[in-house]
C-alpha cells in the first residue's frame, strides 16, 4: 500500500487480504499496510480474525477427514488444501529440535517427511505406498522457516499414481521431489500381509 489508509478502510483491505490469503502472517500484514504488528493484531481482534496458527489450523481441520491412504495425524503439517486425485497443499513450521544443533539447519528427513505424507494424502485409494522417489534439496531451511508444500497428481496409469511435490520457504524452492506411488487394493494388501 503505497499511502497509510485512515483505520476504516485499514479494516476493509485487511479483510479482503486476509480472505484473499488466509496464510498471510503479521509481519507481512504490518509491512503491506506501512504499519506496526501490533497494530494488525489490534485490527485482527477488533475483525474476530483469529491468528495465523489458528487459521491454518480451521482450514486444515476441514481437509483431514478427505484424506483416504492415511490417517490425518500422520501428516507433517496442516494440510490446507486438498483434491483427492488432483493435489494439496500443506503448511509445516518446523521446530528447533528438528535441526541440526551446530548449523540451526533442520534435517532432510522431516522436509521428506512433509512431502511423503502429502504425496500419499493427495492419492484416491484407501491404501498406497511410495514405490520410486526421485527427490532434491535445493536450499537449506532453517528454524523459524515455513515451509509450503505443494503436490500435484500429474499421471496416472494403472495403480500408479505420479505426484509432483515442490515445497517452498517464501517464494525459493527448497525441495522438489518425484513420487511413483502404489494403490493396493484390499485384496493385495492382504496377500501381502500373509506372506510376509
Amino acid at each position: 500500500m503505497a499511502t497509510k489508509l485512515n483505520k476504516k478502510e485499514r479494516l476493509k483491505q485487511l479483510k479482503i487480504k486476509i480472505n484473499e490469503n488466509p496464510f498471510s502472517t503479521d509481519d507481512e500484514l504490518a509491512e503491506l499496510f506501512s504499519v506496526s504488528v501490533q497494530t494488525i493484531r489490534l485490527d485482527r481482534m477488533e475483525l474476530g480474525i483469529p491468528e495465523l496458527r489458528e487459521r491454518i489450523k480451521n482450514v486444515a481441520e476441514e481437509n483431514y477427514h478427505k484424506v483416504k491412504a492415511i490417517v490425518g495425524s500422520e501428516i507433517v503439517g496442516e494440510l490446507i488444501d486438498l483434491e483427492l486425485g488432483k493435489g494439496g497443499i500443506s503448511v509445516f513450521e518446523p521446530t528447533s529440535d528438528m535441526a541440526f544443533l551446530k548449523t540451526k539447519i533442520i534435517r532432510g528427513h522431516y522436509i521428506y517427511s512433509q512431502a511423503e505424507s502429502l504425496a500419499i494424502s493427495v492419492i484416491d485409494a484407501d491404501v498406497a505406498l511410495i514405490g520410486v522417489a526421485n527427490i532434491k534439496y535445493k536450499y537449506p531451511v532453517r528454524i523459524g522457516d515455513r515451509l509450503v508444500a505443494k503436490a500435484e497428481v500429474i499421471r496416472k496409469r494403472g495403480n500408479k499414481y505420479f505426484v509432483w511435490v515442490k515445497i517452498k520457504v517464501k517464494n525459493r524452492e527448497v525441495f522438489r521431489g518425484k513420487f511413483i506411488l502404489v494403490s493396493l487394493n484390499d485384496e493385495n494388501v492382504e496377500k501381502g500381509v500373509q506372506s510376509t
